[in-house]
């Protein structure tokens, strides 16, 4: 086995570790005091190539694949947990569906826009009585003669209040079940679409919003894939978009670890740096194992899919569970290594503390991830199929 990074892959990660401290940690307490979503940054990020890694070249992507993507997506949420969304929404989430699913106008139409920034992308799963229980949602696409007539509502839509473009789940027929489930491409600028912003805990720099929709008429080339491949297409997505969560899931764990050594080297308490004490040493020995071996379940999982194994699900949620549990315990040890003063706003360690729960619920919540593994290791139904 081979645990490396190429001279390449080496570069790419320190190049974006040297951008996010210079583009976004200065700024990111700040933002997310304000709740304010840095656009420009995001759409910097697609100058760079940061969203098109998985996507070939002819639609606009840089082609490195998908290990590349994690650790750039893991660097960035090093700095921000909040700016890291965008590569679910610019790619993972959007992009790289419809890079597998689109014909050949619907890759040219939208993927360039949406890996460069030029566009706004989100993805809508989630219905308000439909989160985890997807097949549960309630939105309709109705067909109507060329195209089709959208109606119902998404909550919990990341960057939904500022996009462009949607990649939308709605039945076609609810008559058939989950065969009459669908995928939608929709322009969010079209008559019948509204927004309205959530406010939350953490990741406040990422607009979450609700989205309505009435009466849409979506034109027949909105369809993507077939009709009915709507379950294949959203499950197929979440396998994709659960690395850029277990990656950035790393690199705030990382973050918590950094502060943490950083207040050990500097706070003094009974005539000694606390980093003296053993109590800390072992609290900072659990977080620095945990983030290795969440860090190489993620690394393991972004190879596979390098290798062609895009349906790598036991492996991701392997990656996904563990570093969501990772850096929820690692913001919450920060927290208690730095006491008063990582409750307080003088250190971001409270933004951390904040932002590490998002990653034990979205994009398959903790409890969901145990049970692919679990019913894979029960051999009632194996996840990688």
């Amino acid at each position: 086995m081979e645990f490396g990074l190429s001279e390449e892959l080496l570069a790419m990660k320190q190049a974006a570790r040297d951008f996010t401290e210079k583009e976004i940690v200065p700024h990111a307490d700040k933002w997310d005091e304000e709740h304010h979503f840095p656009v420009e940054v995001v759409k910097k990020m697609g100058d760079l190539g940061y969203y098109g890694c998985p996507i070939p070249e002819e639609y606009g992507g840089i082609d490195v694949g998908f290990l590349a993507q994690a650790l750039i997506t893991e660097e960035v949420g090093r700095g921000s947990s909040s700016i890291r969304v965008a590569f679910n929404t610019q790619c993972l989430g959007t992009a790289l569906s419809i890079l597998r699913h689109g014909t050949e106008e619907q890759k040219k139409k939208w993927i360039p826009d949406l890996i460069s920034a030029k566009k706004i992308g989100c993805f809508a799963i989630t219905d308000a009585n439909a989160g985890s229980d997807v097949v549960a949602m309630k939105a309709t696409a109705k067909p109507d003669g060329d195209g089709f007539i959208l109606n119902g509502s998404k909550t919990w839509i990341s960057y939904a209040s500022r996009a462009d473009v949607a990649l939308a789940y709605a039945y076609h027929d609810r008559e058939k079940g989950s065969k009459g489930l669908s995928a939608f491409i929709v322009d969010m600028h079209l008559d019948g679409v509204t927004t309205t912003d959530l406010d939350k805990l953490g990741t406040r720099s990422s607009p979450t919003s609700e989205i309505f929709f009435e009466d849409v008429k979506l034109p027949g080339d909105a369809l993507l894939g077939k009709l009915g491949d709507g379950v294949k297409i959203c499950f197929g997505s979440l396998n994709q978009t659960r690395l850029c969560c277990a990656a950035g899931g790393v690199g705030l764990a990382q973050a918590c670890l950094d502060a943490a050594v950083q207040y050990c080297n500097e706070r003094e308490q009974f005539g000694q740096l606390v980093g003296k004490f053993q109590m800390n040493q072992e609290q900072i020995a659990t977080m620095a194992a945990d983030i290795e071996a969440a860090r190489l379940l993620t690394y393991r999982a972004a190879w596979q899919k390098d290798q062609g194994q895009l349906g790598n699900t036991l492996e991701m949620s392997y990656a996904k569970y563990f570093a969501g549990e990772t850096v929820t315990r690692c913001a919450h040890t920060a927290m208690k290594i730095l006491g008063a003063y990582g409750y307080s706003t003088e250190y971001p360690v409270a933004r951390y503390y904040r932002d590490a729960v998002l990653y034990q619920i979205v994009e398959g919540t903790s409890n969901i991830q145990k049970m692919i593994i679990g019913l894979d290791q029960l051999g009632f139904r194996k996840a990688n199929r």
